[in-house]
């Protein structure tokens, strides 16, 4: 077999040329970021199959966004999952994850695998729909997939190596009122229960990581134990997998392999900070991937705002990937207004999870120069400025061309000030002279 010049170990020797490109993007030193690559602080994801603009996640770098998408049983559009994956990357997404599981799988992905950015995968999804059920599916099958996944080009894979049964155990020993809500995870519990076998992920975790060694793919060691509901988040089984997955992260760096952890579901704002904060000191610092965290439950339709709120606070303690939840999370398939509202929401939490984690933070220069546009009322600059200056610049001319916004028309206080400010140094200049 065929081992690259894996990416960690080019960076313990070296300054890779692409490690050169990507960290002028991030504003960061280029010695630094093979520094972190090689300790895996940081991971680039970038499959040599296919051609696409490279992203860093991980320590010192931008807060990254992925979108996922997918065909579903009863709803399979392969066209509208492009239209939603061109759609997320408009709005600023960094990352597509393809979850597809009706129609042509093979298919749905190499459309996707078109598109100019990191591409993520979860396969045994697809294992899943070969095989018939979870329970039907087999070692060789899964790695088989894998390997596909691989060769396509996709650039990481989510793979449930920590739900073993170690983590089953303590789901038995310590019930939780939802179960196991990760897909990806539930399937691995049929498969371990009904076939009465360790999960191959984790028993021959030595095999996959030489898969993914000889193609240089990233994995992202998924969250199968995460809690499903705030009631479950202090429940044993999730502390398990973090423990089984800081062990599995040490061993893919010692193989060279890029690796990522998810977490942690849903749970209590006040648990946020410190099961990231877990996470990072298990894992030795592991970019961490995160869905949410969903920091109530009783907002379905604005479970986009409350990813937002979870993801925020995650991020100020060092969670460095989000992955975008949409207003139709636990509802149903996203359409396409959903998944750019979804987007844009992770993106405003990313900001300002950057605002605190960034050296420059809150003194970014977008934030002053914003600061000094509305100071200035100039509304053309703070619509260039925005995130999503469309959307504001809609809401402002509502009530027609205006100086000041219609909630205070000439009472503005900024305008009031400025005038006094004014009228003050011209005053000042009279008697000077």
């Amino acid at each position: 077999m065929f081992v690259m010049d894996l990416l960690i170990r080019r960076c313990s020797r070296s300054i890779p040329r692409e490690v050169r490109a990507v960290a002028g993007t991030e504003g960061m030193d280029p010695g630094r970021m093979a520094q972190r690559i090689a300790k895996g602080r940081i991971v680039i994801p970038h499959n040599p199959e296919r051609k696409h603009p490279p992203c860093a996640i991980g320590e010192g770098c931008r807060v990254k966004v992925n979108v996922n998408i997918g065909t579903s049983g009863p709803h399979c559009d392969p066209a509208l999952e492009l239209r939603k994956a061109k759609a997320a990357l408009l709005n600023g997404a960094d990352a597509i994850m393809d979850l597809s599981t009706g129609g042509d799988l093979a298919a749905i992905r190499k459309k996707i695998l078109s598109l100019p950015a990191t591409i993520g995968t979860v396969p045994v999804y697809e294992a899943v729909r070969r095989a018939g059920s979870a329970a039907d599916v087999d070692a060789d099958l899964l790695f088989r997939v894998i390997r596909e996944h691989c060769r396509q080009g996709v650039d990481f894979l989510t793979l449930h190596c920590g739900v073993n049964r170690q983590a089953l155990a303590a789901l038995k020993a310590d019930p939780r009122l939802m179960g196991v809500v990760s897909r990806g995870g539930a399937f691995h519990c049929a498969m371990m229960v009904q076939r009465d076998e360790e999960n191959p992920l984790y028993s021959e975790f030595d095999y996959l990581l030489d898969t993914l060694a000889e193609f240089d793919v990233t994995v992202s060691l998924g969250d199968g134990m995460r809690p499903g509901c705030l009631q479950d988040a202090s429940k044993l089984a999730k502390s398990v997998e973090y423990v089984t997955l800081g062990t599995l992260a040490q061993q893919a760096l010692s193989r060279g392999v890029q690796r990522m952890i998810e977490g942690p579901g849903h749970m209590p704002l006040d648990q946020v900070g410190y099961n990231v904060r877990m996470i990072k000191e298990i894992t030795d610092g592991a970019p961490l991937y995160l869905l949410g965290p969903i920091v109530t439950d009783i907002a379905p339709g604005y479970d986009h705002v409350v990813t937002a709120i979870g993801g925020a606070t995650a991020c100020m303690h060092g969670a460095d990937f989000l992955c975008m939840v949409s207003p139709s999370e636990h509802l149903a398939l996203p359409l396409e207004d959903d998944i750019i509202e979804g987007t844009r929401f992770a993106k405003i939490a990313a900001h300002i999870g950057d605002t605190v984690r960034r050296p420059e933070g809150y003194r970014d220069e977008r934030e002053i120069a914003m600061a000094q546009a509305r100071k200035d009322l100039d509304w053309e600059e703070q619509f260039r400025l925005a995130l999503f200056g469309d959307v504001a610049e809609k809401i402002h001319a509502r009530d027609g061309a205006l100086d000041t916004c219609s909630m205070c028309g000439d009472l503005c206080a900024i305008k009031v000030v400025k005038e006094i400010f004014e009228g003050k140094e011209t005053k000042r200049k009279r008697i000077r002279k």
